[in-house]
């Protein structure tokens, strides 16, 4: 069974570690079924039908985006309040992502080290990604351990950025089964 990855990066093109992590993702057609959000949805009038069937089609799904402000592209939320719709995602007839494994592969700007209590960020990531978990458990998703890239903005060496996409893919296929 392949992966959905849900890309949802607003400027591919500038990214150094998305946009890494997509080339690596290409070359695993056999594993990956990616589909690029802000690619497919420039106008962002979203295609809830078709979303919700791609969703349906996969047991594991694994939001990819840049981590924006400590929270995810204004489209993925858009996505997310589309898609997953009472009566489909959730409530007492919406058990459509019931038992799908769901994670998260989040590019961060800044420093692991500032990522703790007393780092300049003050809050751990597992606290800042509470809301996806909230969110994957209302609509019965097993929620995945996260994988993240830190010191995407500018700290990252290329050496660093290539084995971070060696390690997504390494994450992805682990979390197959």
């Amino acid at each position: 069974m392949k992966t959905l990855i849900i890309l949802a990066h607003p400027n591919l093109a500038t990214s150094k570690v998305n946009q890494r992590w997509h080339q690596e993702l290409l070359q695993h057609p056999d594993q990956v079924t990616i589909h690029q959000l802000y690619k497919e949805y420039p106008d962002w009038n979203i295609n809830v039908a078709r979303e919700q069937q791609l969703l349906e089609a996969h047991d594991h799904i694994i939001l990819q985006f840049p981590f924006y402000w400590y929270s995810y592209p204004p489209l993925l939320k858009k996505w997310l309040d589309d898609v997953f719709l009472y009566g489909w995602a959730y409530g007492s007839e919406g058990n459509k992502l019931n038992g799908k494994k769901m994670g998260l592969a989040i590019s961060i700007g800044n420093k692991q080290e500032n990522y703790h209590k007393e780092g300049s960020v003050t809050f751990t990531v597992e606290q800042l990604i509470t809301p996806f978990q909230a969110s994957m458990q209302h609509v019965g998703g097993i929620m995945l351990p996260h994988f993240a890239m830190f010191g995407s903005s500018f700290q990252a060496t290329e050496q660093q950025i290539d084995q971070s996409a060696k390690d997504y893919i390494d994450y992805i296929v682990e979390h197959q089964h």
